[in-house]
């Protein structure tokens, strides 16, 4: 807090005796000028001046800080349910989550796509995901990564003077140097390249996946702890006369299951395993951001620190879209063996059928689907003064953010790169409701196209699907048989998308080396084997 000015006639009262005494020290020290050497009278007299200045003359760091472009900080968690945070309903306990959504801005119809790799694509590119062929999340084999002659959003910040780093999840192209954070405008990096690592163990598909700057680093702790404390070593660490953008993105509540027992302890109450392990995941991680949280506090940084937070997409819970023959055949080799099956695929494919355990309630599906349930996930904007603490309701979603943050930042300079959303910054500060930009996304049961109030699924099996999703977020009545002309005209504007080259990697060779969390140590870490 600001010292309280004294008021301007005692001001000059309480000073009169310093402006006397440079008057006297002045005057002595003209008579000895031709008893010493000019330069060192000269430093003296204007030594004292400065020294003798009040220190209300002086800014402190906070007022310096108000005064240059925001803070930016970017926090995303994975597979983060959009029941699995208190502001939303959830008997999760997230204070400091809580927190910045009562003090900052609930966005309650914000989306994102289905699955890791797509949302973070389109965050820091401003595009749609299908537009750059990235559809599905990246296997720890795939050779290729995010398109790179698009330019990320920390390029973007760099030309305007911010420092930049990456904590945590990557996740966008692991075995090419001119793929990874460092040469993609992150000027430092540490967390793992691949989609989903051991808590502990720090093990993704056999390969040891921690790293800084492209080095393994053999850190021992649990990955939210160790992400927590690398942030606040960023923010602690920058240089405090430029901005800084943050980009730190959690692993958790992504599986394995896997956390601290003193944070199990306070969730004993939950009967099922899988959700008290994933309300621990979820605990640990909000109060890691609690610490970044009062390290701005303690920087004097925070009233000039826009914080975004959001989920990469919606929880994996046991709601599943694969065939009945899928359920069929590992219910019954788990009959037969019991945990793990034998296989390393079909012990992945049961993993990821039965150990989510995220709630993503009222909404229908979960994550992999475009259903509301994969794809609208909680997210909050916070800047102490600037936002008010009211919720907006209008639609947004992940391409709308390289735009509306680079408003925020800069007061609107243009990229110069094609973007598919649009800038809220002014529905945000004005708390009035903007047009949206439409929204295409895809998931594992088809593909879906946002327009105005109308929502469009079209399904892998040619079922048309047309919802009011501002009446009917719940997704239970389907009115493409009464409104023909509006599921004509959403078909027309899908089709009209623009669908790049994919960039993933078949999925017979997933099968045939999976993409485990957690687990054995097999192979060569992920650092070593990044080329040219």
């Amino acid at each position: 807090m600001s010292a309280k000015l004294t008021p301007l006639p005692y001001r000059k009262k309480l000073l009169k005796p310093f402006w006397s005494l440079k008057r006297k020290l002045f005057n002595e020290a003209y008579d000895m000028k031709t008893q010493l050497p000019d330069g060192v009278i000269g430093f003296a007299v204007l030594s004292f001046f400065a020294l003798s200045q009040p220190a209300l003359a002086q800014k402190s760091y906070a007022e310096t800080e108000k005064e240059k472009k925001p803070n930016i900080v970017i926090i995303m968690a994975d597979d983060l349910g959009w029941r699995d945070v208190g502001f939303n309903g959830s008997e999760i306990k997230t204070p400091n989550l809580d927190r910045l959504a009562a003090t900052g801005k609930r966005l309650t119809r914000f989306y994102a796509h289905p699955t890791c790799s797509p949302t973070r694509a389109s965050l820091l590119t401003g595009q749609s995901a299908l537009r750059l062929g990235v559809t599905r999340p990246y296997s720890k084999l795939n050779p290729n990564g995010l398109p790179l002659d698009r330019k990320l959003l920390p390029e973007f910040l760099k030309q305007h003077g911010y420092q930049t780093a990456l904590v945590g999840k990557w996740h966008l192209g692991p075995l090419k140097k001119a793929h990874l954070p460092n040469a993609r405008g992150f000027d430092s990096f540490y967390g793992h390249v691949t989609g989903g690592v051991g808590y502990f163990d720090h093990v993704h598909g056999g390969h040891y996946d921690w790293q800084r700057d492209g080095i393994t680093m053999r850190d021992k702790g649990y990955t939210t702890h160790l992400l927590a404390a690398e942030a606040v070593r960023v923010v602690r660490n920058r240089d405090k006369k430029s901005p800084i953008f943050l980009y730190l993105a959690f692993g958790a509540p992504h599986l394995p299951n896997e956390a601290p027992a003193e944070a199990l302890a306070q969730y004993a109450h939950i009967a099922s395993e899988k959700r008290r392990t994933h309300a621990a995941m979820v605990s640990e991680m909000d109060g890691a951001i609690g610490k970044l949280i009062n390290e701005l506090d303690a920087e004097g940084m925070r009233d000039n620190t826009l914080i975004f937070f959001m989920s990469d997409n919606g929880g994996l819970t046991k709601h599943r879209l694969l065939p009945g023959f899928a359920f069929r055949l590992i219910n019954g080799l788990e009959s037969i063996f019991g945990k793990p099956i034998p296989g390393r695929f079909l012990e992945f494919m049961r993993t990821n059928m039965y150990d989510g355990a995220a709630d993503n309630g009222p909404l229908r599906g979960g994550k992999s689907s475009v259903l509301e349930g994969g794809i609208r996930v909680p997210a909050v904007i916070n800047w102490p003064g600037k936002l008010t603490d009211t919720n907006y309701d209008g639609r947004l979603h992940v391409t709308d953010l390289l735009a509306t943050l680079m408003d925020a930042a800069t007061g609107g300079a243009k990229t110069g790169q094609l973007t598919d959303g649009k800038s809220m910054w002014s529905a945000l500060t004005t708390n009035r409701e903007v047009a949206p930009s439409d929204f295409v996304t895809m998931g594992i049961d088809g593909k879906a196209f946002f327009n105005g109030r109308w929502k469009l699924i079209v399904r892998n099996d040619g079922e048309l699907q047309l919802y009011d999703i501002v009446q009917d977020e719940t997704e239970s009545s389907n009115l493409a048989s009464q409104r023909p002309d509006i599921v004509e005209k959403l078909r027309n504007l899908l089709a009209a998308s623009q669908v790049g080259a994919s960039t993933n990697i078949p999925l017979w060779r997933v099968i045939l080396d999976p993409d485990e969390f957690g687990g054995e140590e097999r192979k060569a870490p992920m650092a070593d084997l990044a080329v040219e």
